[in-house]
């Protein structure tokens, strides 16, 4: 019993030590990028949102298979609340890097206000990032709904 408490003492102890471990300037320019990402759909900026997400990225949200063009249309063109806006808090778990691609997994939490009705939805997410011309664009997100 003694060793099994001493085993995962040290696992509980190096977990602590890497989740205390600071993010290098490449992980935060990714970390950066999802947040502005999710800025812009919170700005129903189409423009700035393509800048963050590789033209060919693969969004799989509720089930479904999203493009690019799938993600503007749901999120800005039919978004026609005139009291809209969302507030996002992003939670970082992981996010690593391997050369040119890298990968973060995070819960999202989006405080959204629309007709007058505040709606709070939460998800667990992970994307995957190419670095294109030395900037990082989400390639791939999966989302799934917390409830």
């Amino acid at each position: 019993m003694g060793k099994l408490l001493s085993f995962l003492f040290a696992i509980l102890f190096s977990a602590m030590l890497m989740a205390q471990q600071p993010l290098n300037s490449s992980q935060q320019a990714v970390q950066e990028t999802v947040i502005k990402m999710f800025d812009a759909l919170s700005n129903r900026d189409s423009v700035s949102l393509k800048l963050y997400c590789a033209d060919d990225i693969t969004l799989y949200e509720y089930g479904q298979t999203w493009n690019l063009d799938t993600l503007i249309n749901k999120a800005i063109r039919l978004n026609t609340a005139t009291d809209f806006k969302r507030i996002n808090t992003i939670n970082f778990i992981n996010t690593t890097i391997n050369k040119q691609t890298a990968w973060a997994t995070y819960n999202n939490q989006a405080d959204i206000t629309m007709n007058g009705k505040l709606i709070t939805k939460k998800w667990l997410e992970t994307v995957v990032l190419v670095k294109e011309e030395k900037r990082w664009k989400i390639k791939v997100l999966h989302s799934t709904p917390i409830k």
